[in-house]
């Protein structure tokens, strides 16, 4: 499955809005999973620049971000999560 969404300057941009948002208190706002929540987990929130993460396929990432898992909440919840 492929990322239905177009990549160009309005959808980064609002992309980054989200992220600041709701994700970067624990994934850091430099992807390096060292947000200011991320010590009071027991998992990791994740390094987004860490070359596992960047081989993963859209559709995976879309639906942990969806489902949420471990600490990681579910963005379903959300109501301008996508």
């Amino acid at each position: 499955m492929k990322n239905p969404e177009k990549a160009d300057t309005a959808s980064i941009a609002a992309g980054k809005v989200l992220y600041n948002k709701h994700c970067a208190s624990c994934h850091g706002k430099k992807d390096l999973g060292d947000g200011i929540k991320a010590a009071q987990f027991d998992a990791s929130p994740g390094n987004f620049t860490e070359k596992s993460f960047s081989i993963q396929r859209d559709a995976s990432l879309f639906y942990k971000t969806l489902e949420g898992r471990d600490d990681m909440p579910s963005c379903k919840k959300k109501g301008d999560s996508g």
